[in-house]
């Protein structure tokens, strides 16, 4: 990458779709349901596409549980229903594929893991996954295999997404900081994680 790619990248901002997916998973993630119901019609205007709204909240369950979750796509239900009542006809975009991997679900997940950290994995698990080898398993096969294998969303968005979440949330820093590494990782840059910042404190303060 030569210097002036590289000060462009530095000094790019997050554009409005990235700033909707910051504000949907932080306000579903602490339950806002009534700043979420106004920020989903801003997404909407901003240009993501109902099912790109639809896979965020999907995403959310893994970081913030099925409540928080199921309560964001109702509210999303809610939005989309007012609007069509109103003749404001928002563009459906793709469905998710299919996935077609016929390879061992852990390994695609460590692959994709892989992916998004930028480090391989050797040698015995340690930390929880060496005490619990089961949330290994399901952090391998559902989270990193099942969800981030869907294609509605780039990984980019994902963890932009789950940095939104772990932000709002008290008490998962050491989650945070490997999701910070991770989105730098992928592109993300600084500034954009700083906005990131700046966009959960201006809509729901210090949690």
């Amino acid at each position: 990458m030569n210097t002036l790619n590289a000060q462009n990248m530095e000094n790019q901002a997050l554009n409005a779709k990235q700033q909707s997916i910051v504000s949907i998973a932080s306000l579903t993630s602490v339950g806002n349901l009534t700043e979420l119901k106004t920020q989903l019609n801003v997404s909407l205007d901003a240009g993501l596409t109902i099912n790109e709204i639809k896979e965020i909240l999907v995403q959310m369950y893994a970081y913030c549980g099925f409540p928080r979750c199921l309560n964001g796509i109702n509210t999303f239900m809610e939005v989309v229903s007012d609007r069509k009542s109103k003749g404001i006809i928002d563009v459906e975009g793709n469905v998710a594929s299919p996935i077609s991997d016929t390879k061992d679900k852990y390994e695609t997940g460590k692959k994709t893991l892989q992916t998004l950290t930028g480090i391989e994995e050797i040698g015995p698990k340690t930390g929880a996954n060496a005490i619990t080898p089961i949330i290994d398993v399901f952090l391998k096969e559902h989270l990193f295999a099942d969800i981030f294998s869907r294609d509605v969303l780039t990984y980019q968005q994902r963890e932009l997404a789950t940095i939104s979440v772990l932000s709002a949330l008290e008490g998962v820093a050491p989650q945070l900081q490997f999701h910070l590494a991770v989105g730098l990782n992928i592109g993300l840059t600084e500034k954009q994680l700083l906005e990131v910042f700046s966009i959960i404190q201006t809509q729901i303060g210090s949690q």
